[in-house]
């Protein structure tokens, strides 16, 4: 493990050292003193040796600051001692044999402690659940950096009671913090004994190994190339990824964190290049891997509008965590992290837009000849899009990042659409009005809805009856109003997009009364001074004509939401009932061209326009029913 001969570290010493030590009798004072040194730490040094054995073989080992704390800190100060007699003497000492003597017990003691910084190393360190309580013990800690204050420490612990006032540690927290001054005042022995090399290359191979392994316990793997993950099945893949996921957040927030404490903390007193190159081969290659999945992933999830979710949760994962990346990897040795990290945000945000254009696509390719509600009322392709935008927009904070630098045209005709599309598309549908007011980050939001409703002109013209072309329209803007009012979106197009578009559902319920009921509404007015019998029979059988072919012509038609639905029959009954009053009441009763009362009307426009079927039923027949129940309970 050490190599062995004469180290080139030891000082000599000057010419005022070598005056002040006079030889006594035969024998040079410098080798006394190297051999009275050299009695006094020997038995501790040898006893220790005896207990050595292989790092790979700690089961049933006995470790000298495990069982032996007070013994540790004597045995560390007589390691110092040593090495200070060794600098203090060289060149002195006649006695070549008692040099080298001196030079063979340092390495036996070296030895030991490089078994012993092995062991701790491997074994006493675990990570604490919380990465801040690792960070909250620092200024508790520092106060252990010195050997002087290490010794304090162990000879403090066989005390019999400490100082009420020192709050009261956990049992994981007060063995972490004494693994890592035992790791630290070994280290700096270690290197003032001019073993640094020999200190830093164990704790680079056992805190890579450690790093390895926990990363394989959180859940990650090490990943095979990008163009294998391409060829991977997505169960598989998608398995791979939430099990990166899962990871991700402590490796970064504890492990890597920790990593770079302790290793801080350990070599304190080393220059900053030198923490940088050891932190660097510890944590460097596995950090690279773990960033260089989420690229990989980047290039091998298909673009297809299910698949966005995936690279939304990867990009929210880094983005959420970068400013810890940046905190924990901040070293030039380290800057491949930052780079991966980096490169990783930007190949998933531009998979997420080209996700977003390829949905976008699909809702102008929708194949359906004609809409799949001929009753007016939600089309499917309606609720999908609501739906994936609905969850779309619970990733606000990540899209606004990725779609900043995204432009969209204001315009319904967006570039990319074929223009065989947009003529049918009357320019008052246009889903973008009173967007203004929302971040133009989102506007994206506001396209893809524009083109679902550009689709939906086109498949509501189909039916040619302008009445049920408003209805659909009605219908679809009102339930993407709701989705849009009672989730996420709201925030994202602003109040101002809703107020808009409520008032454009309003248009598009009068357009369809205007166009459905024309008919009804031309028989039932005229002169309103008094007219004659005769003037108010004809008019009731206009009427009564212009009705039963309004609901002859809607049977089935339906308006799904309840307030649009009860501000349409309201609208209806406030122009029809009054007006149709005034006929009944210019005509006798019992007189067969009187079908039903204004009572009547009012009770079937309340039942009209229904999911359930209301309006199937003349208001005639219904009347009718009503009479005949009426006369039974009598």
């Amino acid at each position: 493990m050490l190599r062995k001969g004469k180290r080139t570290s030891f000082f000599k010493p000057s010419p005022s050292d070598r005056a002040a030590r006079p030889a006594t009798g035969s024998e040079p004072f410098a080798d006394v003193l190297m051999e009275e040194r050299i009695a006094s730490v020997e038995p501790l040094i040898k006893k220790w040796a005896t207990n050595s054995s292989s790092t790979s073989g700690y089961a049933g080992a006995t470790f000298l600051f495990h069982e032996g704390r007070h013994e540790a800190a004597l045995y560390l100060s007589h390691v110092k001692d040593l090495h200070s007699a060794m600098m203090r003497c060289t060149g002195e000492v006649s006695n070549s044999g008692v040099i080298v003597r001196a030079h063979e017990l340092l390495q036996t003691a070296v030895r030991r402690l490089s078994l012993e910084f092995h062991q701790i190393l491997s074994s006493h360190l675990p990570y604490p659940d919380h990465a801040e309580s690792f960070s909250s013990q620092s200024s508790r800690s520092s106060t252990l950096l010195s050997f002087s204050d290490f010794q304090y420490e162990l000879e403090g612990k066989l005390s019999t009671k400490k100082s009420t006032a020192e709050p009261v540690m956990q049992e994981e927290e007060r063995v972490l913090n004494a693994a890592v001054s035992y790791v630290k005042t070994i280290a700096d022995c270690m290197i003032a004994c001019g073993y640094g090399k020999e200190c830093m290359d164990i704790y680079k191979i056992v805190r890579r190994s450690v790093v390895d392994e926990e990363l394989y316990h959180l859940g990650f793997e090490r990943p095979i190339d990008s163009w294998q993950m391409q060829k991977m099945d997505w169960k598989v893949l998608e398995a791979k990824v939430k099990s990166w996921l899962k990871a991700v957040k402590p490796a970064v927030q504890t492990l890597f964190y920790v990593e770079r404490m302790l290793c801080d903390r350990v070599f304190t007193t080393a220059p900053a290049l030198v923490k940088e190159s050891v932190f660097s081969h510890v944590a460097r290659d596995a950090a690279v891997a773990l960033f260089g999945f989420a690229e990989g992933a980047a290039k091998a999830i298909e673009r297809s509008p299910e698949r966005i979710f995936c690279l939304l949760d990867l990009y929210e994962a880094i983005a959420n965590l970068w400013p810890g990346i940046k905190a924990t990897f901040y070293y030039h040795a380290t800057s491949a992290v930052r780079s991966h990290a980096i490169n990783s945000l930007s190949k998933l945000g531009e998979a997420v837009r080209v996700t977003l254009s390829n949905f976008e696509a699909v809702i102008q390719k929708d194949s359906s000849k004609k809409s799949a509600v001929p009753s007016g009322g939600i089309d499917p392709l309606t609720v999908n899009v609501m739906n994936y935008l609905v969850l779309l927009a619970d990733y606000g904070g990540v899209l606004k990042d990725i779609l900043v630098k995204w432009p969209v045209d204001g315009s319904p005709k967006h570039p990319g659409f074929p223009d065989s599309y947009f003529p049918g598309c009357d320019p008052a549908t246009s889903i973008t009005v009173g967007v203004s007011d929302a971040s133009a980050k989102f506007a994206r939001f506001a396209q893809l809805v524009d083109v679902l409703l550009c689709k939906l002109d086109v498949k509501a013209k189909r039916y040619k009856d302008v009445a049920l072309y408003y209805l659909i329209l009605a219908n679809n803007l009102q339930y993407i109003v709701n989705k849009v009012a009672q989730s996420s979106l709201k925030h994202l197009l602003g109040e101002h997009w809703v107020a808009n578009h409520e008032s454009m559902v309003k248009l598009y319920a009068s357009n369809y009364e205007r166009t459905g009921w024309s008919k009804v509404f031309a028989s039932s007015s005229g002169p309103s001074v008094e007219i004659s019998l005769g003037q108010a029979k004809e008019s009731l059988r206009k009427f009564d004509a212009a009705l039963e072919e309004v609901q002859a012509k809607q049977v089935g038609w339906a308006v799904t939401d309840r307030k649009l639905r009860d501000d349409i029959v309201l609208s209806l009954a406030e122009e029809l009932v009054p007006a149709y009053r005034r006929l009944y009441d210019g005509c006798p009763r019992g007189d067969p061209v009187v079908k039903f009362t204004p009572d009547d009307l009012d009770n079937y426009l309340a039942g009209m326009l229904r999911a359930t079927g209301g309006g199937s039923v003349t208001v005639s027949e219904a009347a009718s029913r009503s009479s005949r129940a009426e006369g039974g309970e009598r």
